[in-house]
């Protein structure tokens, strides 16, 4: 089931996020990092994964702190080197969303990648 609700940057999502070494997708958490415009405008939202801090770390890996905040119930950390493009209408939905801490640092990351 689809969300129709609008997304805000920041917002911490639940899709079908895709595998980077098959084809395939597993439903997961993820924060939406594109501006709402793009939904708006195109259908669409860039993500940035969230993955359990029990995984193997990597060097980008930016822990969350206040769970409660977004909506998440065990130890996570944004991986925003796994950036992906997803159809907003397969956003399943809204859990909760970042806060300024994270948020400044996912901003850092992004700007060593993309900039």
């Amino acid at each position: 089931m689809a969300s129709s609700e609008p997304f805000a940057q920041w917002d911490v999502v639940v899709l079908p996020f895709p595998y980077t070494d098959r084809l395939a997708e597993k439903r997961r958490p993820a924060v939406v990092i594109s501006k709402p415009w793009v939904a708006k405008d195109f259908g669409l939202l860039w993500v940035a994964m969230i993955t359990s801090a029990g995984n193997n770390s990597w060097a980008a890996d930016i822990q969350i702190e206040n769970l409660r905040k977004t909506g998440l119930s065990t130890p996570s950390v944004i991986r925003p080197i796994k950036i992906a493009t997803i159809e907003a209408e397969r956003v399943v939905r809204k859990i909760g969303g970042l806060g300024s801490k994270e948020i400044k640092a996912v901003k850092a990351v992004l700007s060593k990648i993309l900039l």
